[in-house]
């Protein structure tokens, strides 16, 4: 993974911002602190099918508004 922000006219604290927003994004800072203890097999389990079940609802909540 890389990202690159550029300064545009010595602006650090919105490439800061920018920095932010795209890590955010890529759901970084929620692995990070995913990976910050030890989780049970049982558990890490249980925890990626509700993230898929939310991402389910989330795509046909979408596919609902194109109907």
């Amino acid at each position: 993974m890389s990202v690159e922000i550029t300064v545009i006219d010595g602006n650090v604290e919105k490439a800061i911002k920018v920095l932010k927003r795209k890590l955010q994004q890529e759901g970084l800072f929620r692995e990070m602190k995913q990976r910050k203890f030890y989780e049970k097999p049982s558990i890490k389990r249980k925890r990626k099918e509700k993230e898929a079940q939310r991402r389910l609802r989330k795509k046909m909540r979408a596919m609902k508004r194109f109907n």
